[in-house]
């Protein structure tokens, strides 16, 4: 069983929790961006209120937990967060302010242990087996990391502790909000097992109904599930993934070179577009907008990714490792046309309505 401890936490309660194994931790934000907004503006504390684009086909970008009662998701319309919650404080989003929090919270990560591995702009990775020597125990690591959010950002983060990344990242979805869950390493199954298939890593709604279909309805059932019965409803190289997640196995190191830390641009629009030209146009804006902020971070890109959101929300991504750095408009946007060609019709025709690039 996973070891809860709540934001007012004693040092009895770290000192007596099993975290013998336990190097991993997984770090989430709380509501970011609407958590960041609140600093400047206490009076909103307590009220429904979301970071949001307020016109035409704005999205919601964060919502307060008050907000998020009434069933609002980041992704979601804002038209459609409106209507759940009638009332709602929208406020426009900050993304300058956003960055120099996020600078704040890597530096606290990076204080404590070089293995840090970024998966946003507000929740990361780390592995701190070399820290226990001047820091303290995994869960003592954690509960100074917690305080030190709340001291130096007026923020609060919630912190999943595990034996590897795929126990940690679930620990920390299951504390949420503002809280602090250990997950012994010899009890890694019996944590895991009465969860939901969709908490596997891969488990989207299609191959969710496939499993639940099959009588595997829990990651114990996938655990349990014989592997050529697996094998037939996910295929054989993605079994294999499943059955070692829903047995608690995670071999990936925290890799802080390897971690994809990214900077780009997207656009949601008032209308769907269809135009060819107009699509290029776009993706020549948003190249330049990207490249903009790359050379403003003193960052070069390895990789260009092309998002995709056609008018029913499905959502498609490509991406190009053209093989050196790229800073530049002109070779971001070439390697953007790359990718849109790969997915435009050959025929010329008009594309399916696109949302978002």
């Amino acid at each position: 069983m996973g070891q809860q401890l709540g934001r007012r936490h004693v040092t009895a309660d770290i000192d007596a929790v099993d975290d013998d194994g336990c190097t991993v931790l997984h770090i989430d934000m709380d509501a970011f961006f609407a958590a960041v907004e609140l600093l400047s503006r206490p009076e909103l504390v307590g009220r429904p209120m979301m970071v949001a684009g307020a016109e035409g086909r704005g999205v919601v970008l964060s919502a307060t937990y008050e907000a998020r009662a009434f069933g609002i998701r980041s992704a979601m319309p804002t038209r459609r967060a409106q209507a759940l919650c009638p009332g709602i404080v929208i406020v426009p989003p900050d993304h300058r302010r956003y960055r120099e929090a996020s600078t704040v919270l890597m530096r606290l990560l990076s204080d404590i242990t070089p293995l840090v591995e970024p998966l946003s702009i507000d929740e990361a990775f780390l592995e701190v087996a070399g820290a226990r020597r001047l820091a303290g125990r995994p869960a003592r690591i954690a509960a100074d990391l917690r305080r030190r959010v709340e001291d130096e950002l007026g923020l609060t983060a919630t912190i999943g502790v595990a034996s590897n990344k795929f126990v940690a990242k679930v620990a920390s979805t299951l504390a949420k909000p503002d809280g602090l869950l250990v997950v012994p390493a010899a009890d890694v199954t019996a944590f895991l097992a009465p969860l939901p298939v969709t908490t596997l890593w891969g488990v989207g709604p299609q191959t969710a109904a496939r499993l639940t279909g099959a009588g595997l309805a829990t990651v114990g059932d996938v655990a349990a599930a014989r592997p050529r019965m697996l094998r037939d409803l996910v295929g054989q190289s993605a079994a294999r993934t499943l059955q070692a997640l829903a047995e608690g196995r995670d071999d990936r190191a925290v890799t802080p070179e390897n971690s994809e830390v990214s900077i780009g641009a997207e656009r949601t629009f008032a209308t769907d577009v269809t135009d060819p030209g107009e699509i290029r146009r776009q993706l020549l804006d948003l190249s330049s907008t990207a490249a903009r902020r790359t050379r403003a971070a003193g960052k070069a890109g390895r990789t260009v990714a092309l998002k995709i959101r056609f008018d029913d929300f499905r959502t498609i991504t490509r991406s190009l490792s053209p093989g050196h750095p790229l800073e530049h408009d002109a070779e971001i946007y070439a390697a953007a046309r790359a990718l849109w060609d790969r997915v435009a019709r050959a025929d010329g025709a008009p594309p399916e309505p696109i949302r978002l690039l």
